[in-house]
């Protein structure tokens, strides 16, 4: 049974920790504002690229195809490109992206594929370590980077596409976390190398001419919308994050308000019967005099 001391002591201690949730939680309420924003801002532009690629591809088949869109003509070596976070305190969400990358490989494998990891962020690696050990492969580190920008997407895409041209892959499927709101950011698993053939093609009667030709432009356009891709992975990362984190700090505090009160109930009612024993043992030796 827990002293009085122990009991303030412990009181003492919960109150520090409910300050630093409260504190964090305040801190990734302020980011997120700022996130969210240029995770949203991003969406059009891609969505408009993919529009844009969507038109050209349409007009572009066979041998004349640049091989970002072409691929190798196998789907047999797949690497999947998982973005997690740095940091950690921020609920489920690193976990639930894990948990989607390992669906997705124990998929591939079942369906006799060879599979490979590529990780973006810290947070990933030792859970998938321990499952799939011999199949992580490189890691890109954004640690050393207040907020990963286009300047990592582009080293990243730079580094990807390089192992595509060398025949390091056939497939490249991208899992990260999409925000959806404070409270929900899902996993989504997309296949970004080689880019996927549009599912609609605009069939408008208009005669549309480039200068220069379709291929020579998607020559230019296949490596900036894998990099488009990878920005916007990162400014969902970071949304998601900071609503996960003060989701989950905002529980952590509430959850600490709850200890810290049921603490002092238990406080008050060993104090006050420490004091009804010592009164007792008064009103006794007084007696016994």
């Amino acid at each position: 049974m827990a002293s009085l001391k122990e009991l303030k002591d412990r009181i003492g201690s919960v109150k520090s920790t409910q300050k630093i949730t409260k504190a964090k939680q305040m801190v990734a309420a302020a980011k997120l504002r700022r996130a969210q924003a240029a995770a949203e801002a991003g969406r059009p532009y891609a969505e408009r690229l993919s529009a844009v690629m969507a038109s050209l591809a349409g007009k572009v088949s066979g041998d004349s195809a640049p091989k970002l869109l072409a691929g190798t003509g196998s789907d047999k070596r797949n690497l999947l490109v998982v973005v997690n976070t740095d940091k950690g305190l921020c609920g489920g969400l690193n976990s639930n992206i894990v948990k989607a990358a390992k669906l997705k490989a124990r998929e591939l494998l079942a369906d006799g594929k060879e599979i490979e990891f590529y990780l973006v962020g810290k947070k990933g690696r030792a859970p998938l370590k321990r499952d799939f050990e011999s199949k992580i492969g490189k890691h890109f580190d954004t640690s050393t980077v207040k907020t990963p920008g286009f300047e990592e997407a582009d080293a990243i895409a730079a580094e990807l596409i390089d192992m595509f041209e060398n025949g390091k892959f056939d497939v490249a499927h991208l899992i990260y976390p999409t925000f959806k709101s404070a409270l929900v950011q899902e996993p989504t698993v997309n296949q970004l190398i080689p880019v996927p053939s549009p599912e609609a093609i605009d069939d408008s009667d208009a005669v549309v001419e480039y200068e220069p030709g379709e291929e020579e432009i998607l020559e230019e356009l296949l490596p900036r919308y894998v990099k488009t891709q990878l920005f916007g992975s990162l400014l969902e990362r970071e949304a998601s994050e900071q609503g996960a984190s003060m989701t989950a700090m905002d529980n952590a505090t509430r959850n600490a308000g709850e200890l810290i009160k049921d603490l002092n109930i238990e406080y008050n009612r060993r104090r006050q019967a420490a004091i009804t024993t010592e009164l007792i043992e008064i009103i006794a030796g007084a007696e016994a005099l």
